[in-house]
């Protein structure tokens, strides 16, 4: 037998396995094959007939290891954002729970339709002082189009030295498209502030959950809890990412007992249940508690565990639907496969991150929009498809980042913290969505 065959048959060996231990759909093969789509069987007989048609009937002579990666990498991007193909070199350098942009420019991301999206922006980080703002669709990281590349790819591009730039090609809801660059650097994540509205209400801003910050924003409830506040609104927008733990340690701050939060895993599966610690409950007064589509992972337990044990009014838009924990799996050839394992979910164990992207998030109770708040549009319609034939060299010169609007803070704009204080306050009735 000849090298090239049998190289050809080690190719289609290890995707048999591969699809046989996984056993994953196909899906643009459903209508084709006409067979069940989570049959293992007629998946692999599929892929086989595949490998068979590019070894005897392409044009040129194939160079399967590069089929191969590039079977991997669509296998695993029809699975899940955070699922994804990691080569050899990326399998060397990975570690668990690691951040694959340890530099980055302080913001979260995550995919909607195949594109790089920005869940949110930490206030004065690298990204928040160029002008990116969450809601906004990369379309390019340089000259690399984001459609073309994993999340875990694309988090890679946008790490760097500190003192480096990248730049962002960015579709924003109502504007042009625009070249946004930003200087890679450190910076600090705003602790939890705290104050005391008119009428004796606490408010708390959550800017992260990320390890530690959820102890700065207990300190700021249990600071007005001693000033006698006995009603406290609790500000989750724009909180994106961050460890499940730190989710927990700031949802037991209004919990005595009882569950908060679970880890699921394959078949709905219950892995781990939350439940609070008594010695860690701060504060029994009235809870008011605000989302956005910015919220996302360990926001989004504290949010759950309020709004299903009836604990308060959550206030506020649709969250984005994260939280998740993947496992490396390391291939034969030294390359990797990162896949999801397990998903956070709430009391009643419904995941925060769903297969479709409808399902997935939390509901608020109460529901209000911010009018300069764009909708989660299909990332299609803001494409051009004429933009997307341009390089990025070809496009306009880099333009300034606009003048950006009154934040969602300000108390002039801030409908949904108005809101959430006459519900306090009793002057408006928490209206159910």
């Amino acid at each position: 037998m000849t090298y090239r065959g049998k190289f050809f048959i080690a190719i289609l060996s290890a995707s048999i396995t591969f699809y046989a231990f996984f056993g994953v759909m196909m899906g643009w093969f459903d209508a084709r094959a006409q067979q069940p789509i989570n049959d293992p069987g007629a998946q692999i007989r599929i892929f086989e007939s595949v490998l068979q048609h590019i070894q005897n009937d392409y044009v040129d002579e194939p160079n399967l290891e590069k089929v191969r990666t590039g079977a991997l990498r669509g296998l695993a991007y029809g699975l899940d954002p955070y699922s994804s193909y990691l080569t050899a070199e990326q399998v060397e350098t990975f570690k668990p729970g690691s951040n694959p942009n340890p530099k980055g420019i302080g913001a979260e991301f995550s995919q909607f339709s195949s594109y790089l999206y920005v869940v949110s922006v930490i206030e004065g980080s690298p990204a928040g002082k160029a002008g990116l703002e969450a809601g906004d669709v990369v379309e390019y990281i340089e000259s690399k189009a984001t459609r073309d590349i994993s999340l875990y790819d694309a988090l890679q591009m946008i790490g760097g030295p500190s003192g480096s730039t990248v730049k962002l090609r960015v579709i924003r809801t109502g504007e042009k498209p625009q070249t946004i660059s930003i200087v890679r650097g450190d910076y600090k994540i705003p602790p939890a502030s705290g104050e005391i509205k008119t009428g004796g209400i606490g408010v708390v801003k959550v800017h992260s959950l990320q390890r530690g910050q959820a102890e700065t924003a207990r300190s700021q409830i249990k600071g007005l809890a001693g000033r006698g506040v006995k009603k406290i609104v609790l500000d989750l927008r724009n909180v994106a990412g961050g460890e499940i733990e730190e989710g927990i340690s700031l949802a037991n701050a209004f919990f005595r007992d009882g569950d908060l939060a679970k880890v699921i895993g394959r078949e709905n599966k219950v892995v781990k249940t939350y439940s609070a610690d008594p010695a860690k409950f701060l504060f029994d007064g009235d809870l008011a508690v605000l989302i956005d589509f910015g919220s996302a992972g360990a926001s989004e337990v504290v949010a759950s565990a309020v709004l299903e044990r009836k604990r308060g009014e959550v206030v506020g838009e649709r969250t984005f639907g994260a939280g998740a924990a993947q496992e490396l799996f390391k291939l034969r050839g030294g390359d990797g496969l990162l896949l999801t394992t397990t998903k956070w979910a709430s009391v009643s164990g419904k995941p925060f991150m769903a297969a479709k992207r409808t399902d997935s998030g939390l509901k608020p109770s109460v529901e209000v929009k911010q009018p300069d708040t764009p909708e989660p549009l299909d990332v299609e319609e803001l494409i051009d498809p004429q933009d997307e034939e341009e390089e990025p060299s070809q496009v306009e010169p880099e333009e300034p980042a606009p003048v950006k609007k009154p934040k969602r803070g300000s108390p002039d704009e801030d409908l949904q913290l108005k809101k959430a204080i006459e519900i306090l306050q009793g002057k408006s009735k928490a209206a159910k969505v």
